[in-house]
């Protein structure tokens, strides 16, 4: 299936759908405590907060440059929906926050990200790092492993979350989901601010 049709195929199901799951999903999620405020330094060593991203939709994924697996594939695959998406996502941020910050300095994670340029990259303080996991219920703790870099990987929680305009928590997806599953998706939240 070429991109154009994999996008008519996305933007059909999602308008049969009548932007329902957004509604749905506003209902669901006034009881999960999910995100809040955080003040992190970008990969061009620019000090950010969540108001930077207000305004769009942002994706978020929590990983780690030495990932071997994990992270690029996750990486890869919201890459590739923010393509599938093409001009609906300018609607979108893609954030890759670091749960490795003694390692993910901002030049480090400069030069991984070159490969997925669509997606920032945040880091900041042992401090920082730690209260954002929490704020987002992400898992990721240090492991020792002798056949990686430095002789340790992190294992964390392999979730790609979804936050609203206002910064507040939408829906998260899985790391089973395709690309176009992704997109799909995307677009549906994409039609509701465009239709609100």
């Amino acid at each position: 299936m070429n991109t154009a049709t994999a996008m008519n195929a996305a933007k059909s199901c999602c308008h049969h759908q009548s932007h329902a799951e957004p509604e749905q999903a506003k209902a669901a999620v006034r009881y999960v405590a999910i995100g809040g405020g955080f003040s992190l330094t970008d990969h061009h060593g620019n000090t950010v907060t969540q108001d930077n991203y207000k305004g769009r939709l942002t994706l978020i994924f929590f990983g780690f440059t030495h990932c071997r697996q994990v992270c690029p594939r996750a990486l890869s695959r919201i890459s590739e929906a923010l393509d599938l998406l093409r001009d609906e996502a300018s609607h979108l941020h893609a954030l890759y926050i670091s749960v490795d910050p003694e390692r993910d300095t901002p030049p480090v994670m400069k030069d991984f990200l070159s490969r997925y340029p669509r997606i920032t990259g945040l880091t900041g303080s042992l401090e920082q790092i730690e209260s954002v996991k929490q704020k987002f219920k992400v898992f990721a703790k240090r492991a020792e492993d002798e056949d990686a870099d430095d002789g340790y990987v992190v294992p964390h929680t392999a979730l790609t979350y979804l936050l609203g305009p206002d910064g507040a928590y939408l829906s998260h997806f899985n790391d089973a989901m395709t690309a176009h599953e992704l997109a799909t998706r995307l677009h549906v939240h994409i039609s509701h601010l465009q239709y609100a």
